[in-house]
């Protein structure tokens, strides 16, 4: 179960390291092999890849004729690359992902319980700041008994 958010670099070459604490559990559970994509949100996903393949297929089923699903397409499975994390613990997020979600020096990585959100600093500032607002009315259904 992956959580937290953590501030981390890019290197120059755009490599990401992955937090030790989150590095054996995301190998163990990536069984050799990870997937990068875009998501809609502009930011990045990073899935184990027996995570992802359930979601990709459930993706690919819908109608290519229906405009909106096929966008959806186009950013979540036209963008996903099988990546593997180096011996040093990175991973390489390629120029056109970096550009999608505007990914520059200081990024976040957000664990999401199965995957990784990877996301801007602005961005998530901006996450944050929908969160806090997004709170302060009604809660969504299925909320209203969420105790904290």
């Amino acid at each position: 179960m992956f959580e937290g958010a953590t501030a981390l670099s890019l290197d120059a070459k755009g490599r990401l390291a992955i937090p030790a604490r989150h590095r054996e559990s995301l190998l163990a559970a990536a069984e050799g092999s990870l997937v990068l994509t875009a998501h809609p949100h502009r930011c990045l996903l990073l899935y184990p890849s027996p995570a992802w393949q359930p979601i990709r297929d459930q993706i690919l089923q819908g109608s290519s004729l229906n405009k909106a699903i096929a966008s959806i397409k186009r950013v979540l499975v036209g963008n996903a690359r099988t990546e593997e994390l180096d011996s040093a613990g990175r991973i390489l997020i390629v120029a056109e992902l970096r550009e999608y979600a505007g990914l520059e020096k200081t990024v976040y990585l957000v664990g999401m319980g199965t995957h990784f959100e990877i996301w801007n600093e602005a961005g998530w500032k901006a996450q944050n700041d929908l969160a806090a607002e997004a709170l302060s009315g009604d809660l969504p259904p299925g909320f209203g008994d969420l105790v904290l």
